[in-house]
């Protein structure tokens, strides 16, 4: 009995420790899913970011959009009406040189050079973004706030890029305030050949004119002109200005034997049956000469033909005295309206550069005759070559660079020269006393 009792606990002992074995068996495998859930691990990692990821670079993308949003809107230039097509064509060389402009529109309108300051003046907020005029308007145009300064990179191209005279007309004060389209701004003689033989003395061509039946036109009523006049004889007339474009003194002496002298030039030039009162070729009848600017280059060589030709103004004599008629010499220029949107303001900037660069400017003279202020284009053969630009260069010798001129100044000098046109003003009249009357009412201009 005790023996099969023995062998029934034996019996049970080697069970129990099968069981026991089997269950330490299973326990290992129970473990390998924790190794192999790091793999899984692995994989979510990697979806996430490479779901993350485009996200990212999708808020990226939205605020760089955000930053440069696509600009535009709408510029509008006056410029003379004999360049408004050139403008319109080099506009759009400029649009294809620069496709971020693209969303902007420009247009162009016929306002010559004489108009537009007096139209920005009276309507800065109407007026054009781009205009150009003529350099003596530039003090009303900064004291009236229609031209933006210009400083920067801007500036510094504009003082490498044109000749001194130039920059010295687009500044006022220690600003500049343009963009110089040309250094053409003065005048000259042209004549017919075939009618005058040496148009070296006035008195000469006038004579020619005479015994020809032909007409010599000289705007005798223009204060532009006039000083051909009085600054040949000595006489001086300039205005000194602050840097807010305010006049603070002037410097006049009219009144004075050099001005006598101018005042009887003129007088004798206006008892000619020859003489006519003006400046534009297209305005001239029966003409042998005109004193007139390159800007009627091509409507001048026309109507000459064969016979077209070009000179420095003449001299004149007064009492036994020989005097080199002078004049003005200037340029055109380019200026920006300032802007209140920044965006808008840099594309009048940047398209106000492009308008007057070395190769624009060669392309307009080219077109239209307009001489360079840019000294690459001014040195090139065919402006070298140019009869009209040639006459200028000789002139501008003998001639002051215009300065900036009171408003009131030019109806005060139409009124001198249609009194000597009229024959109100003459050999016997008081002729010291009328030009002192001018003087102290030019010197009333800056008080």
């Amino acid at each position: 009995m005790k023996k099969v009792l023995a062998l029934v606990l034996a019996l049970a002992l080697v069970l129990a420790m099968t069981a026991c074995a089997k269950k330490d068996a299973g326990t290992t495998p129970a473990s390998e899913p924790t190794k192999a859930e790091e793999p899984k691990k692995e994989e979510t990692k990697k979806e996430e970011t490479k779901t993350e990821e485009p996200k990212k670079e999708e808020t990226k993308t939205e605020e760089k959009k955000e930053e440069t949003p696509a600009a535009g809107g709408n510029v509008t230039l006056w410029v003379a009406e004999a360049v408004v097509d050139f403008t319109k064509a080099q506009i759009e060389s400029f649009k294809a040189a620069n496709p971020d402009y693209a969303n902007w529109t420009f247009s162009v309108e016929p306002v010559g050079e004489g108009d537009a300051a007096g139209n920005m003046i009276t309507d800065v907020d109407g007026g054009a973004d781009i205009f150009g005029f003529a350099q003596d308007q530039l003090s009303r145009l900064v004291a009236a706030g229609a031209v933006t300064p210009i400083s920067g990179e801007y500036a510094s191209w504009i003082e490498t890029e044109n000749d001194g005279g130039a920059v010295g007309a687009a500044t006022v004060g220690d600003k500049l305030y343009a963009f110089p389209m040309t250094s053409d701004n003065g005048y000259f003689l042209y004549y017919d050949k075939s009618v005058i033989s040496d148009p070296s003395t006035l008195e000469g061509i006038v004579a020619a004119c005479e015994a020809a039946g032909k007409n010599f036109y000289f705007e005798m009523n223009g204060g532009w002109y006039q000083t051909a006049f009085f600054f040949g004889a000595g006489a001086e007339l300039t205005y000194d200005t602050d840097a807010t474009g305010a006049f603070t003194a002037c410097n006049c002496d009219y009144a004075s034997e050099n001005g006598v002298a101018a005042l009887k030039a003129m007088i004798n030039l206006a008892a000619s049956p020859a003489f006519k009162n003006g400046s534009s070729v297209d305005n001239a009848t029966d003409w042998a000469a005109i004193v007139d600017g390159t800007w009627d280059s091509a409507n001048a060589q026309s109507y000459l033909g064969d016979n077209y030709a070009c000179a420095k103004l003449p001299t004149f004599t007064v009492d036994g005295q020989t005097y080199q008629m002078s004049g003005f010499s200037g340029n055109k220029l380019l200026g920006v309206k300032p802007q209140s949107d920044a965006a808008k303001l840099e594309v009048c900037l940047k398209l106000a550069q492009y308008l007057t660069n070395g190769d624009v400017q060669l392309a307009r003279f080219n077109q239209v005759g307009w001489g360079p202020s840019n000294l690459a284009a001014q040195s090139s053969d065919a402006v070298l070559a140019n009869p009209a630009l040639s006459a200028l260069a000789q002139q501008l010798n003998f001639c002051i660079p215009q300065g900036q001129y009171p408003g009131d100044y030019w109806g005060l000098a139409t009124a001198l020269g249609d009194d000597v046109i009229n024959g109100t003003t003459t050999a016997s009249s008081d002729l010291m006393g009328i030009l002192q009357q001018f003087q102290d009412t030019c010197a009333s201009y800056a008080q």
